[in-house]
């Protein structure tokens, strides 16, 4: 049981998702349970938010098919929900500091009462008036690691990232989050916004792994939602019409 004095936070994941993988669903496990060990937060909810069409990933599925994987992948889960907003911009890509602060500003609109409606992505427990709500970005090592890719990062971006909302980012093989953090001036002067949570049962998913087995015609039971490959049959047999 939380204490009362303990920061409410939500998690939010930005990525393709293309598709969802048990370890992306994983990664709220961990940081929540970490979170919760620290003794100072209270983690009422999580969100994953698909990243818009227009990032251009190669082999990227259209987002209305990814939208209804992640879905699938967490409709029997409690707390973890699906936010389509970014991916339902009517512009190019949206920056995930854009991202972190939309979510934010609802977020602060309902607690303080500013706003009736309550989106589907919010937690079930939050209530207007109540007490305010931190989002955090839940991500992977190797987002610690980008932020020191020349020019892939502003500054500012980095610095509101780290100052105003903070970052869980799960270990992950190869990479080196302290390293990272200690190469980064933008994540060093907020060191103590970061929570590194080290995963002791390592599994290297990747949703690119799971696009290749597919394409081959090999099973990937077990690393994503069965539900989530029903999906992917779909999407498959979609795009193979379309050829």
């Amino acid at each position: 049981m939380a204490h009362a004095a303990c920061q409410r936070v939500v998690l939010l994941s930005c990525g393709s998702f293309n598709p969802p993988t048990i370890m992306h669903l994983r990664m709220f496990e961990l940081a929540r349970d970490y979170l919760h060990q620290l003794g100072r937060y209270e983690v009422i909810g999580g969100v994953i938010s698909p990243v818009h069409d227009a990032y251009g990933k190669k082999g990227l599925a259209e987002s209305k098919h990814r939208l209804e994987m992640v879905r699938l992948a967490v409709e029997d889960n409690p707390w973890v929900k699906l936010s389509s907003w970014e991916a339902s911009q009517n512009t190019i890509w949206t920056r995930t500091r854009k991202v972190l602060e939309y979510h934010q500003n609802r977020l602060d609109a309902f607690f303080k009462g500013e706003s009736s409606k309550k989106e589907e992505w919010m937690p079930d427990t939050l209530e207007c008036n109540s007490s305010p709500v931190l989002c955090k970005l839940l991500c992977g090592a190797d987002v610690l690691e980008s932020f020191n890719t020349p020019g892939l990062w502003s500054t500012q971006d980095m610095t509101t990232i780290t100052k105003e909302h903070g970052i869980v980012a799960i270990t992950r093989a190869g990479n080196d989050p302290l390293k990272s953090i200690h190469l980064s001036d933008s994540l060093f002067e907020n060191l103590k916004n970061i929570f590194v949570v080290r995963e002791w049962v390592p599994n290297e998913i990747s949703s690119t792994e799971v696009r290749r087995a597919r394409s081959r015609g090999q099973s990937v039971r077990y690393l994503v939602p069965d539900a989530v490959i029903r999906s992917l049959s779909q999407v498959c047999e979609n795009a193979s019409k379309e050829q």
